[in-house]
């Protein structure tokens, strides 16, 4: 009998604690939910503050939870390159850990697109986002932004070094394949407008101890 209590009581331990670190994972995404839902300046004046107190939280803590939104774009979608992407991102050993399928209401492109607001191309990139089907994609791994950047390639594609997506797949710079998180803070921004917390998987893959040491 003991031995059993023992074991229940373990189990009531161990779950708590998952359900804690999962919490701190999300909490950095609610976050900036709540701020992109509050007036432009408003939202401006808080950012700062909420990226200073949640990227402990959810990043520095672990580098291996970094996570990074991608997107690949209608002309990716079109293309049928969906499977590609999520192949090279998965083969150098990041976990996918959110993926929807989406046609972008104007509303959501303009708010991707908000730091190019008021610029001359900035109606061009709404109107694209919002012409077709696009995939949302959340990555989870060691240096995921930076290193996710490096395998897109540059935003022209005729200016990408050989072997990254852009290079390999595009040639116009406005049918470029891809949208990659350029920040961390980015990053917390694109998954809190694109997901819900609850969209977000939390699990370990089997492999996870033969990609990180």
């Amino acid at each position: 009998m003991l031995r059993a209590a023992f074991r229940a009581a373990g189990r009531r331990a161990a779950s708590a604690a998952a359900a804690a670190a999962t919490a701190a994972r999300q909490a950095p995404y609610a976050s900036f939910a709540a701020l992109l839902s509050q007036p432009k300046v408003a939202a401006t004046a808080a950012l700062a503050g909420v990226t200073a107190a949640t990227t402990t939280v959810g990043f520095a803590a672990s580098a291996v939870t970094e996570r990074s939104f991608i997107m690949v774009k209608p002309d990716g979608v079109h293309r049928g390159l969906v499977g590609d992407i999520i192949k090279r991102f998965e083969q150098r050993g990041y976990k996918l850990v959110g993926c929807k399928v989406l046609v972008p209401s104007r509303e959501l492109a303009a708010k991707h697109y908000a730091e190019h607001d008021g610029k001359p191309f900035f109606p061009k990139l709404v109107d694209f986002l919002t012409s077709g089907a696009v995939v949302a994609l959340v990555f989870e791994g060691k240096d995921v932004v930076k290193t996710g950047r490096t395998m897109i390639g540059a935003t022209n594609p005729l200016a990408s070094p050989p072997g990254t997506i852009r290079a390999d797949f595009g040639i116009d710079m406005g049918r470029n394949i891809i949208h990659g998180s350029d920040s961390v803070e980015s990053a917390m921004r694109e998954i809190a407008l694109w997901f819900r917390a609850d969209e977000l998987a939390d699990y370990t893959p089997v492999a996870t101890a033969w990609i990180y040491e």
